[in-house]
């Protein structure tokens, strides 16, 4: 099966990237990376001062290649938050298989996330210095290349991120922006956010009948917090590390995926009984009956104050 990658957008792109036979998506250069930091993973910027001059003689200026990101998951909840706009926007599946034979040449590897540069390309770069063979200049160069884009920082993981280094003729420029145009064949689902707009969902809906492919919602359940998808047919689905897989076992009221062998989620087998039962036990409702609701929480309040100023002092 080949391995799909996923790629979300706010829904103020939809009609740029979703066009008629084609969905466009941004490249950057690494100059341009949301990240500043992604290149002090490369050497030890903390060597001396000789070994980092040799580092600017024989690494010079990074090519700077058109560049895009996916990830391997649409089930990322900050991706959602922070490129779907707050799960409003969506997210194109794309076969990667696809993207490599239409895209031919382009490179497309998992980031790796670490916190320090390499030791190897560390150790390298001193052998390239010290030694002066041009085969050390030659494996630091490749490995500095690779590091600067395809290396990020562990507080970046959970984007789960595959990058993709677009080979030349792959982008075209407009407007100052470097674009991909990839076709309807690579394009294997269209995802809506778990909070788009009617009108965002009619504009995906369009693009999945000309792309001819899936198209899922995402949902934001009780019970985990992963979204689940819905396809067109209210069948519930999962990531299941790898595709969008049908639920083995989902909610027959709200969808939500459930353990083996469940019709129904706990929220939904609430009854109006468990409801009534809970009322009557609730404290507040009991101190609200009887007038002391409102002096109790002020007291109350009063001595979470005396407890925290306590603290402050000690």
């Amino acid at each position: 099966m080949s391995r799909k990658i996923y790629k979300y957008f706010s829904p103020q792109v939809a009609e740029l990237v979703l066009l008629q036979d084609k969905a466009t998506l941004k490249c950057s250069l690494p100059c341009d990376f949301n990240d500043p930091y992604e290149l002090f993973l490369t050497v030890d910027y903390s060597s001396g001062p000789d070994a980092l001059a040799a580092y600017q003689e024989l690494i010079g200026t990074l090519p700077q290649l058109p560049t895009t990101c996916f990830s391997k998951s649409p089930a990322v909840v900050p991706m959602w938050a922070h490129y779907g706009a707050n799960a409003s926007g969506f997210a194109l599946e794309f076969d990667e298989a696809e993207l490599v034979k239409f895209f031919h040449g382009s490179k497309i590897e998992d980031v790796t996330y670490q916190d320090e540069a390499s030791h190897g390309l560390t150790e390298m770069l001193y052998r390239a210095h010290v030694i002066g063979k041009p085969r050390y200049t030659y494996f630091l160069q490749g490995g500095v290349f690779h590091a600067a884009y395809f290396t990020k920082a562990t507080c970046w993981s959970y984007e789960a991120e595959r990058r993709m280094v677009v080979a030349e003729g792959g982008v075209r420029e407009a407007s100052g922006m470097l674009l991909m145009d990839v076709p309807t064949n690579c394009i294997t689902a269209v995802i809506a956010g778990a909070r788009a707009s009617a009108d965002l969902v009619n504009i995906l809906l369009a693009a999945s009948s000309r792309y001819d492919c899936g198209i899922f919602r995402a949902q934001i359940g009780r019970t985990s917090i992963s979204p689940y998808f819905l396809n067109v047919a209210d069948i519930s689905h999962i990531f299941n590390g790898s595709v969008l897989a049908p639920a083995s076992a989902f909610c027959h009221s709200c969808k939500e995926p459930l353990e083996p062998d469940n019709e129904s989620c706990s929220w939904c087998q609430i009854t109006e009984a468990q409801r009534y039962s809970a009322a009557l036990r609730n404290p507040y409702r009991i101190l609200d009956r009887i007038g002391h609701l409102d002096s109790y929480l002020t007291s109350m309040d009063k001595i979470t104050e005396d407890i925290t100023r306590a603290r402050k002092g000690s």
